[in-house]
């Protein structure tokens, strides 16, 4: 009796292990190519070139009346964050204006 108690006390607890990492580990947004990053062109590259480049972008917004595309990917885990950020901003002709990549 007691030993089927105990293994089911350390099957419980495995499982509750298992169940905590992954509760644990978080990710937010989606991947895109950073090895891409540095064929942006600030007064050359186009909308068309950056959607073919790395996709659509995880948010879109405007900043001062201009559109703004974000890539991103955050992953959090027990020991930390690890976050990729890319944002552009697009003139009134859909040509990158400028933008900004980090990294941690």
């Amino acid at each position: 009796m007691l030993s089927k108690l105990l293994k089911n006390l350390r099957l419980f607890i495995i499982i509750a292990l298992f169940a905590m990492s992954f509760a644990a580990c978080a990710k937010v947004g989606r991947d895109f190519p950073i090895e891409m990053v540095s064929s942006i062109e600030i007064g050359k590259t186009t909308q068309t070139e950056i959607l073919n480049t790395f996709g659509p972008p995880w948010r879109k917004g405007l900043e001062n009346g201009r559109v703004t595309w974000t890539y991103g990917v955050y992953r959090y885990t027990v020991s930390g964050a690890q976050t990729t950020d890319l944002f552009i901003k697009f003139n009134n002709e859909g040509i990158v204006e400028s933008y900004n990549f980090s990294s941690n």
